[in-house]
């Protein structure tokens, strides 16, 4: 979500001039946009000041605003103990960037905005044309989070949930296809929370597909709570959506995943797998894990590990759990490091020991491949396939924007390579 943001706010600050730069020297405006989802999030933005200091220390200090957030879980101590700060402003306020910065311009006064207002900022943004042309763009439908998992910040960075309306969304993704762009990821902290005036994502998904030059639609990121049946049959329905789902567990045991407050167990995450799987045997999935949660015991991790055998996820991003200021789980007591650690390099040999023995069943397959761009190497382009495989191929034909049938001939841990081919029939898919 942070490149929808930071791609919304160059589009807001075109309105007053500011163009973006390559050379960070000659900029009279640096904007970092942050995350906070995990530790040292703070020390980063610490750290890139530092850089910033160095780079401008016998030039003109241009404006240093904080965006994100960072800024909104941390902004006042921002301002406090770096001066070279010049104002922050929280996520759900960013549409109030140009004021910020003109109202400094003006005055020279440290500025934080950080209001919970997303109903005025979306109110803003409507009217502001979305300038991204990328053939795979990104799309907001829903913010906030009401799931409040006790080890998360969204809840009181982004706020509680919000959807935008339909006719707003559609509006938008019509403007991001005639920017070029041919495949849509929708965005949400909870985005299969999705509902506006009885409108859910399985409606929503099936009015953008009838935006005839666009040609895939994903989203990210689910919560197992709310993933209904009507989401399941779209699925099966849908032309253009993916046959890969992002759906976080944290955890395959029960006991961990109550502490965690996450609201469903592994029996119920596996039953929504075993459903999608029988509308589409062709999707696969990916999620995120917690390795070391308060509490977890040698025997909940090894239920983690055999979550990874039962559902053979294609991708997982795994992390040390990180203790985040002003979350329940801040105070519990943490697991060794060093068994925690341990416990995190053996989750992901496993998880790397699937992806490479899923990765292997693609040689010689053909795949469609969306083509995003072309490389910094003449004729080398890079594409992704439907499971979000990156894949490299070379061709005299400029292949940016279009789908091509690619026969896969070699394969790496997280590349893969092919060569064009008109041959594709429904038994060569990933299965």
């Amino acid at each position: 979500m942070n490149q929808y943001d930071s791609n919304r706010i160059l589009d807001l600050t075109k309105k007053i001039l500011y163009i973006p730069t390559k050379n960070v020297s000659e900029a009279s405006c640096y904007i970092l946009n942050t995350c906070h989802i995990r530790e040292k999030a703070t020390e980063k933005v610490y750290h890139d000041i530092g850089r910033i200091k160095k780079e401008f220390k016998n030039k003109k200090k241009p404006i240093v605003l904080i965006a994100g957030c960072v800024a909104q879980a941390e902004g006042d101590v921002l301002l406090k103990k770096e001066k070279y700060i010049d104002a922050v402003i929280g996520p759900q306020s960013y549409h109030e960037i140009n004021k910020l910065i003109l109202n400094f311009e003006k005055n020279s006064k440290s500025i934080s905005s950080t209001e919970f207002d997303v109903i005025e900022k979306f109110d803003t943004l409507n009217h502001v044309k979305n300038t991204d042309s990328r053939v795979s763009s990104f799309l907001t439908i829903q913010e906030g989070c009401d799931k409040f998992c006790k080890f998360c910040v969204v809840p009181y960075t982004r706020g509680a949930e919000f959807s935008r309306s339909i006719e707003e969304i559609i509006k938008e993704a019509k403007q991001l296809v005639k920017n070029g762009s041919r495949e849509i990821t929708l965005l949400g902290q909870n985005v299969n929370a999705y509902n506006s005036e009885g409108y859910r994502l399985s409606d929503l998904i099936l009015e953008i597909e009838k935006i005839s030059e666009l040609k895939r639609i994903r989203y990210t990121t689910s919560h197992p709570i709310d993933f209904t049946d009507d989401l399941i049959q779209a699925h099966k329905i849908s032309n253009k959506l993916m046959p890969l789902i992002h759906l976080p567990i944290q955890s395959g045991s029960n006991k961990i995943l109550k502490k965690m407050n996450r609201k469903h167990t592994t029996e119920e995450y596996i039953e929504i797998i075993r459903k999608l799987k029988k509308v589409n045997s062709n999707i696969k999935f990916s999620s995120d894990f917690i390795i070391g949660y308060p509490g977890e015991t040698k025997k909940d991790f090894e239920k983690t590990l055999e979550l990874m055998e039962i559902v053979k996820f294609i991708n997982s991003f795994s992390f040390i759990f990180s203790a985040r200021p002003g979350t329940p789980s801040f105070k519990l007591k943490k697991v060794d490091y060093d068994i925690a650690k341990k416990r995190l390099n053996i989750f992901q040999e496993k998880s790397k020991k699937v992806k490479t023995e899923y990765r292997k069943t693609l040689l010689d397959k053909s795949l469609p491949v969306l083509f995003e761009n072309e490389t910094k190497e003449k004729n080398i382009y890079f594409g992704r396939d439907e499971f979000f495989n990156s894949v490299i191929v070379k061709s005299n034909e400029n292949l940016t924007g279009k789908i091509k049938n690619i026969k896969i001939t070699k394969v790496s841990h997280n590349t893969l390579f092919g060569k064009i081919t008109s041959k594709l029939v429904h038994k060569d898919f990933a299965a």
